[in-house]
């Protein structure tokens, strides 16, 4: 019998050892250029341990009568659920053509509509939530209609995005077989495309739905509407007690919709 010869790793050659030792230096470059860049001041930092003690002591006693209040926790949460809510289906309902459009097995024989689609969700999605809500603060004035239009204009980018890769990754037979038997585009898009692929539309939508209600927490802080504003003039004028009450409500709301959202993706899926 004849013995196995033991497997021999390849030898780099002095070019690739060469570029890896230029990719880790580069590497700990970034990393040194990024920490003196920050000009940490450890003195404010240390400082700012007094802050975080007194944040906790208001999560573990917080105000329990501000969570029903007018004004208070569970009307601001209200708030940026409806500015998420309205927000999500505002963008999963504009992201479905986008989605069509960057689909790249939908437009083989013209490429460059795929890319252009592609490059237009890029740029929408480039652009943070803070940044949009700001812009339409300014445009249509603060509060919670300024938070949904920065929420469902950003959220336009990454669905739409995902939108274009469910249907990348669908099964073309049902597309053959329908455009051999003689139909149309609409006819197909409709008929083989759309049954394919709107459970993962659902999903991505209610995924990015709980993602949406952290950014509307947040968007309240530069004035659009929602648990963020009440949560920022707590902590101007040091109510920790407030805040705490406040961070209570957030983390309650956010992890209930995650395990509702989470359980109906997981049916529709």
């Amino acid at each position: 019998m004849s013995q196995k010869k033991p497997l021999i790793a390849p030898q780099k050659t002095a070019w690739q050892k060469t570029r890896l030792y230029l990719l880790l230096a580069l590497l700990i470059g970034m990393y040194v250029w990024s920490f003196t860049g920050l000009e940490v001041d450890f003195k404010k930092a240390a400082d700012s341990l007094g802050v975080a003690g007194k944040i906790l002591e208001g999560i573990v006693d917080p105000k329990w009568s501000f969570i029903t209040e007018d004004e208070g926790v569970l009307d601001k949460m209200r708030e940026s659920l409806e500015i998420a809510l309205l927000g999500t289906t505002i963008a999963a309902i504009i992201a479905v053509p986008f989605g069509f459009l960057a689909a790249r097995n939908l437009s083989k024989k013209h490429r460059w509509i795929s890319s252009v689609g592609k490059r237009i969700l890029n740029v929408i999605r480039t652009i943070p939530e803070l940044i949009v809500a700001i812009i339409f603060i300014v445009a249509v004035g603060p509060g919670p209609f300024a938070g949904v239009l920065a929420i469902g204009i950003h959220s336009i980018g990454m669905i739409g995005k995902l939108y274009s890769e469910a249907i990348e990754n669908m099964d073309e037979g049902t597309i053959e077989a329908m455009t051999a038997a003689g139909a149309n585009r609409i006819q197909t898009l409709w008929f083989a495309v759309l049954p394919q692929v709107l459970p993962e539309f659902m999903s991505y939508a209610l995924y990015k739905f709980e993602i949406n209600i952290r950014a509307a927490s947040v968007l309240g802080m530069v004035g659009a509407g929602g648990i963020g504003t009440p949560l920022l003039f707590a902590l101007a004028g040091h109510s920790w007690d407030m805040v705490g009450a406040i961070l209570i409500g957030i983390v309650v709301i956010v992890i209930a919709v995650d395990t509702i959202s989470g359980a109906i993706r997981k049916r529709l899926v």
